[in-house]
């Protein structure tokens, strides 16, 4: 999908083989945009990375036993050692609003070029700064979501060997790490969704596809190869951003399930600090629909899960996805964080229009146990596209159950 100006905010559908997301960011992009360009928050983020330029460096979790990893993730960010909770895609008047307390806060930066994030604010570049000022409004850590190599298409690969595409890419990538080391305070990065899994289809051996790396000067000696790319984005954050902590998202396309752990581990995703993990970016009333305006049209079954965990042969259960889950915990050797976790609300039969229904923010915040077993380190729960369940339409339910489990939350070993 081509990425219009009129689109800038609107992610991108996966493939009919993928899990698929398409994503809001209309709220974010209109916020950015009535900002205007003397934003405080500019002035405010920069002001306090001058102040910060003995940050302690980039969290060496390889140190520690694996099942304390998550914890000492938590307590890098800030936060208690306990199982997190955060937000995305949402505008800061919603949280506010309803007195909600996120771990996390999450946006997108989409786009490469004329009309990329840069774009979005003055000074170019500004809607980094904005963001951060808007989490720390809601008391939570900031979180972006790079989203730049969809920047023409979701599965368009023609960019990563041609020069006008990449450098471009690569300025943004080191302006948002240079933003984020003169903040100087911890920042979770997610690198590049579906991207990984649309490499690993058209090349098993991240070493041997070609990917411009060398535009990046902080990448010098870096192959030119998607492998490349991988290390050079990490590479960027720990040179300009040490408190800056970066996860990449295997793509859980189901027919490379089967094969992502190793190819995640061929790319260095082991190096980073996070493994963004997904259950799927729509709710499972607008799959069961096959709700076409909602892109929701997608081979697959069971959209619904068993929450009751007692039929595993005849529907997807919880108990199978924490189970796939802990593969990617002890592949990758690094904490989970589930991300863009759909908002919807239970219901005993599927409807043909919205609200839809999903069970996720339920059973997760009803047994966060079960994630920390896993390998949780947090949660973060947003809509994937315009027309799914949102904190302004769920009747309350985030909420409720978010705020009964920050009562009693799960400790993180």
């Amino acid at each position: 999908m081509e990425q219009s100006k009129l689109a800038a905010g609107w992610r991108a559908t996966r493939s009919l083989a993928g899990l698929g997301l398409c994503w809001l960011l209309g709220a974010q992009l209109a916020l950015a945009q009535a900002t205007g360009p003397q934003d405080k928050a500019s002035r405010t983020a920069d002001k306090a990375g001058a102040s910060s330029k003995s940050a302690s460096p980039a969290l060496n979790l390889d140190a520690l036993p694996l099942a304390q990893r998550p914890g000492a993730l938590a307590q890098a960010l800030g936060r208690p050692r306990r199982l997190l909770v955060g937000v995305g895609t949402t505008d800061t008047g919603t949280v506010l609003g309803q007195n909600l307390s996120p771990d996390i806060y999450d946006q997108y930066l989409n786009g490469v070029g004329t009309d990329s994030w840069l774009s979005w604010n003055s000074p170019s570049g500004a809607y980094v700064d904005i963001v951060i000022q808007h989490a720390e409004m809601v008391g939570a850590v900031p979180m972006f979501t790079l989203y730049q190599m969809a920047a023409r298409g979701d599965s368009n690969l023609s960019g990563l060997t041609d020069p006008t595409f990449m450098t471009p890419y690569w300025n943004q990538v080191r302006l948002l790490f240079q933003k984020l080391g003169r903040y100087g305070r911890p920042v979770l990065v997610n690198l590049e969704p579906d991207f990984w899994g649309y490499t690993q289809r058209a090349q098993a051996d991240p070493h041997r596809m070609p990917a411009l790396v060398h535009p990046n000067p902080d990448c010098a000696g870096l192959a030119d190869t998607v492998a490349g790319v991988a290390a050079c984005l990490i590479r960027t954050a720990r040179t300009h951003a040490p408190r800056t902590l970066v996860g990449f998202p295997p793509s859980m396309f189901d027919d490379l399930k089967a094969t992502d752990v190793a190819y995640m581990q061929r790319l260095g995703a082991g190096q980073a600090d996070f493994v963004v993990m997904q259950t799927q970016d729509r709710d499972a009333g607008c799959m069961e629909a096959q709700n076409r305006a909602a892109a929701c049209v997608r081979n697959g079954r069971h959209w619904y899960w068993d929450d009751s965990n007692a039929n595993p042969s005849n529907s997807q259960t919880f108990h199978q996805h924490f189970a796939e889950a802990r593969r990617y915990f002890e592949g990758l050797q690094k904490p989970l964080l589930w991300w863009q976790t759909p908002l919807g609300v239970p219901a005993a039969k599927p409807s043909s229009s919205p609200p839809w229904r999903d069970n996720r923010v339920r059973y997760f915040l009803t047994h966060p146990q079960e994630l920390v077993a896993a390998g949780g380190v947090g949660v973060v729960f947003s809509p994937g596209e315009r027309s799914q369940t949102t904190l302004r339409t769920d009747g309350g339910q985030f909420k409720t159950l978010s705020k009964a489990y920050f009562a009693q939350p799960a400790p993180l070993p």
